[in-house]
């Protein structure tokens, strides 16, 4: 496999080449650096329970030079956390990256996006999950007002149904639409 160390079976990098977007190459490089943000803690060979309950603390994960940029990187992890601790296991990590690639398809990265801004998890974006998600961007650099502005437009163009909230369907239909959503809706592996 070009390691010194073979951290999986054949068996595994098929199966996470079939359930994932990755290459073989990403899951392989994947694998490198949950190592390093493990701090060595990692068994040398990786099975199937080792991936799916060895974690890496979010605290290890806000260092990634992958996420290091982006305003949303501790939401980032709690949707992929499956205990919303933003704390990942190997499998969560390799899940992570697979949503993020460049292969993943462009309703998948929608739900995974819509998933980052609904911050109360209500299965909606109101006028909080869509406050927060305008702090987040602006870094809390805006006035309140500004913020109200911002929300009321928001809402203005994309709620179809006029309930005050976004469903994951409005959401989708309005950020297919913009050309930017699937190369900024990326990390590179």
């Amino acid at each position: 496999m070009g390691n010194k160390i073979d951290a999986f079976s054949e068996e595994q990098l098929e199966e996470y080449q079939a359930c994932t977007f990755l290459t073989r190459k990403n899951i392989l490089r994947a694998e490198r650096i949950f190592r390093q943000l493990g701090g060595g803690k990692l068994p040398e060979v990786v099975d199937r329970q080792c991936a799916a309950r060895f974690t890496v603390p979010y605290t290890a994960l806000d260092a990634l030079t992958e996420l290091k940029e982006n305003p949303f990187r501790r939401r980032v992890c709690e949707v992929f956390s499956g205990e919303r601790s933003a704390s990942l296991t190997f499998d969560e990590f390799l899940e992570m990256f697979s949503v993020f690639s460049e292969a993943a398809p462009r309703d998948i990265k929608a739900t995974y996006a819509f998933k980052v801004y609904d911050f109360d998890g209500d299965g909606f974006l109101g006028e909080e999950d869509l406050q927060q998600c305008v702090r987040h961007l602006t870094h809390d650099l805006l006035t309140p007002d500004e913020y109200s502005t911002i929300v009321a437009k928001v809402l203005e163009e994309a709620d179809v149904d006029c309930d005050g909230r976004l469903s994951q369907s409005e959401f989708t239909h309005v950020i297919l639409k913009s050309p930017e959503f699937v190369s900024n809706f990326h990390i590179r592996i």
